[in-house]
């Protein structure tokens, strides 16, 4: 880790609503899948670390999961809790949103940045959907006039636009210090949790919109023999029918669901990959808050 007196580290946390763009955006910057990502929307749950190391300095990512009005259920609660504790001890703050997109519930999770931060940056992501960009301007104005944004970055994240100068203003604010991790270290995510993730984000991708929010992936066996990685893997939904709608007819999309995250999982982990899927009922999960903490979820 270096020490030198010239080097920067600091922690840079991504705030905003469910589906702007965040894990996507945190992937293209550390180059490397950390996030999962779906055009689903609160797919992220928990709090992720990406890392970030170019000329002398570090940043230490926080993806976090989308902000979002109603908390019925014990997992709802959870992700904003994750969301907001973000905005706490960090160096910089990006605030995501989408591009001429700005309504009650960002307006809600802009009041609730800590007026003690010194450098919030708004990121305007998806601007490669606006058809007209002479929009953009008033837009960027009238936000400027809500929040003193110490920088205003307009990007789309999907197709890698202004990345560049989005991290030159990251890396500007990081304040003096000894790197924390590796130059080349990318992520702080066990790789146990790590399958867990891609496994889920191929489940949310391959079912309707209601059941991906039901869906929890626990790993049961991970383990490296003769360079083969053999993990083991239950999925948990919360109904007998959601169930039968992950398997599918024949168990075609299960197989589909395994194939898919066993080549991501082979690309991450660099060795070839035996994955077992299995799926099971546990009614009520997503509102039961001892099962959750089994789940890996810090529930405080």
């Amino acid at each position: 880790m270096t020490k030198s007196e010239d080097s920067r580290t600091g922690y840079v946390s991504l705030i905003g609503k469910t589906n702007v763009g965040k894990s996507t955006l945190l992937n293209q910057i550390v180059e490397q899948k950390v996030s999962i990502t779906s055009r689903k929307p609160q797919t992220t749950r928990h709090r992720l670390l990406g890392i970030k190391t170019k000329a002398g300095a570090q940043a230490i990512f926080i993806d976090t999961p989308g902000f979002h009005q109603g908390q019925k259920r014990a997992l709802n609660r959870y992700m904003n809790k994750v969301a907001l504790d973000a905005m706490s001890g960090v160096d910089v703050l990006l605030y995501v949103i989408e591009a001429l997109r700005f309504d009650e519930e960002d307006e809600r999770l802009l009041a609730q940045i800590p007026a003690n931060l010194d450098h919030v940056i708004l990121v305007i992501n998806k601007v490669d959907r606006v058809l007209d960009k002479d929009r953009l301007l008033p837009f960027i104005e009238k936000l400027s006039l809500n929040f003193n944004f110490s920088d205003i970055v307009p990007i789309s994240a999907l197709k890698d636009q202004n990345i560049d100068s989005l991290e030159a203003s990251i890396f500007s604010k990081l304040p003096k210090g000894a790197h924390s991790y590796p130059e080349d270290q990318v992520a702080d995510t066990t790789e146990r949790f790590l399958t867990s993730e891609i496994i889920r984000e191929k489940c949310i991708t391959r079912v309707g919109d209601e059941i991906p929010y039901r869906i929890s992936v626990m790993i049961d066996s991970f383990q490296l023999k003769n360079e083969v990685t053999h993990i083991e893997a239950t999925l948990f939904v919360e109904k007998k029918s959601q169930k039968g709608i992950v398997i599918g007819q024949g168990g075609k999309r299960l197989k589909s669901i395994g194939t898919a995250a066993r080549l991501d999982l082979e690309e991450v982990l660099q060795t070839k990959v035996m994955l077992s899927l299995w799926v099971k009922v546990k009614s009520g999960w997503t509102d039961n808050e001892a099962f959750m903490s089994t789940m890996g979820y810090d529930l405080g």
